[in-house]
């Protein structure tokens, strides 16, 4: 299936699940007070969800004097790319890592953190600026956000939904045990569907983004490269992030090893790394 079809869907079905938890706990009325809800909080993720990540991980802006090679480096991509410059940012962390972040290519960001750029070289910093860039053309930081927001919202109302499950649930009595046990079955498990549908919707766009930067930098080894050592050096020197926000950088800044790994937001680095030794140009 396209990625972009698959996207949609997975979309819709995250917020159809909001809506039949709406449902659940208040009948249509509670469908309608979930929509609007989802409403105002993807309206305030469109707007404000840039600046609220870069001042989360304290991320200053990049001057051209500072880092004139990495400025070069992004305009040039950019406009092979045809979007906008995007602000560049620094984060003060060793941890090597990297995210795009804005509602659109005219409003964008890029942050590096201060190890990725010690670490990389030249044509693997090529590659992490077209990855992120490549989010950027695709509006895959709206996609996401709108996602996490939406996967929040389901978090949210199934904790809701656990005090309503524990304070009675149905007021028919034939029904009560049988609502409470559904209730608390639903809480337990819509959080879990939201994790896996925004983590497949995640995974979906860092495939399209690598294959994307390989287009656009010419070169996917470089994107490789950069890969195995961040694959290396983010397991060795952690960052102090957030699940809501793992999804934007580059590589999960949190450790998935074990079961924990099904859960994570990033597709296996060695997939990445193989499809894209294996790219061809179209």
């Amino acid at each position: 299936m396209n990625n972009n079809i698959k996207t949609v869907a997975l979309l819709g079905l995250l917020t159809g699940l909001f809506l039949f938890i709406g449902g659940a706990l208040g009948g249509r009325g509670g469908m309608i007070v979930a929509l609007v809800f989802a409403g105002v909080m993807n309206l305030a993720s469109f707007w404000f969800s840039d600046k609220i990540v870069l001042k989360m991980y304290g991320a200053q802006p990049l001057s051209e004097s500072e880092a004139p090679g990495i400025h070069g480096m992004v305009n040039e991509l950019s406009q092979r790319a045809g979007i906008p410059k995007p602000k560049v940012y620094v984060l003060n962390e060793e941890s090597p890592n990297a995210f795009a972040t804005g509602r659109n290519p005219d409003h964008a960001a890029i942050a590096l953190s201060a190890g990725i750029m010690k670490l990389m070289n030249r044509e693997e910093l090529r590659g992490v600026i077209g990855h992120e860039l490549s989010h950027i053309l695709h509006r895959d930081t709206l996609i996401q956000t709108a996602a996490a927001t939406l996967a929040g919202a389901i978090m949210f109302l199934a904790h809701q939904m656990q005090w309503f499950a524990f304070l009675g649930g149905s007021s028919r009595d034939d029904d009560d045990n049988g609502g409470i046990v559904g209730l608390l079955a639903m809480a337990i498990l819509a959080p879990i569907a939201a994790m896996l549908i925004q983590m497949a919707i995640s995974r979906s766009r860092e495939y399209k983004a690598d294959a994307s930067a390989a287009e656009l930098t010419h070169n996917p080894e470089g994107l490789a490269s950069s890969l195995e050592k961040l694959g290396y050096y983010t397991r060795r020197v952690p960052m102090h992030a957030t699940t809501q926000t793992a999804h934007l950088f580059i590589v999960s800044p949190l450790s998935a090893k074990g079961f924990a790994g099904l859960f994570s937001t990033h597709p296996p680095l060695e997939e990445r790394v193989a499809r894209l030794r294996a790219y061809r140009f179209q």
